[in-house]
């Protein structure tokens, strides 16, 4: 099940750049974004919530991930 989180932070916590949107995942999940016209990258950041593992999913518009190239660390 996916859902979308009450508390986001400002920038995405994987990368460190600006993000569109954040949705949070409960269950296993499939990502394709060869041909994708809205995103260009969703970047997956682990966490809890309410005792259990979730994936929050990060995306970022072409423009947003043109910005900059590579992921911080």
């Amino acid at each position: 099940m996916a859902g979308v989180p009450e508390d986001t932070p400002a920038n995405c916590p994987t990368c460190g750049r600006v993000y569109e949107s954040v949705t949070v995942h409960e269950e296993g999940v499939m990502v394709n974004l060869l041909e994708n016209e809205r995103y260009h990258r969703v970047c997956l950041e682990p966490g809890a919530r309410e005792g259990d593992a979730v994936l929050y999913f990060y995306h970022h518009t072409h423009q947003q991930a043109e910005a900059s190239s590579h992921a911080k660390g």
